[in-house]
């Protein structure tokens, strides 16, 4: 009996040790990352500059190319691109002469992550708001230098399906907050993230 509680206790003590060990080990880099900016642009829009507020439009009535025309336009579903700055400062910035940064603090992004909110808490994926994103974005950020990444903010199969789908013949607008997380690795292994946030309105929008 003695040695079963032993072994249990043994148990509990070596979960607990990996545990923390994956704590220390998320927050052990020497770096963090930070987002300078973070903008979205309407896909099937001649606008191209990223936004920091996006209409998303689940319907777009394309006008080329052909058979597309002016006088018979092809409603089409494009997805919409999102764009960041990322840098990976130093936690400790040293004394008076400042610390320079090596290699070793460069961090390599490997993933995005994008979960769609509304103020009103109703946020049921595919009922309320999209689904959730998981998606690969690859990109280097360089000792003391920045990072810009383009990605996918709103995905094609989001606007065919609940609750976007709905909206082509609504004139309603759900208006959500786009919290996106991007997750990578210095070059010694450790994980680092930062979360961003966007204002993402959905509706059928007026064609620009």
């Amino acid at each position: 009996m003695r040695n079963v509680i032993r072994l249990a206790g043994l148990a509990l003590v070596v979960a607990g040790v990996t545990s923390c060990g994956d704590v220390v080990r998320e927050g052990s880099s020497p770096v963090y990352l930070v987002i300078d900016t973070l903008g979205a642009v309407r896909g099937g829009s001649s606008v191209t500059q990223p936004t920091s507020n996006l209409l998303s439009d689940v319907i777009t009535n394309a006008t080329t190319p052909p058979p597309c025309s002016p006088t018979s336009p092809c409603p089409t579903v494009f997805d919409d691109s999102g764009s960041v700055t990322l840098r990976a400062p130093l936690k400790d910035i040293g004394g008076s002469t400042g610390l320079t940064p090596t290699t070793n603090n460069e961090v390599t992004i490997t993933r995005v992550t994008i979960e769609y909110v509304r103020a009103d808490g109703r946020n049921t994926p595919g009922v309320d708001v999209p689904y959730p994103v998981d998606g690969a974005v690859t990109g280097t950020i360089p000792a003391g230098g920045t990072l810009q990444l383009g990605f996918e903010i709103v995905r094609h199969t989001a606007k065919q399906e609940s609750p976007l789908a709905e909206l082509r013949t609504s004139p309603n607008i759900i208006v959500t907050t786009a919290r996106v997380t991007f997750y990578g690795r210095d070059r010694v292994g450790n994980n680092v993230s930062v979360t961003g946030q966007i204002q993402i309105n959905f509706g059928n929008f007026g064609d620009i």
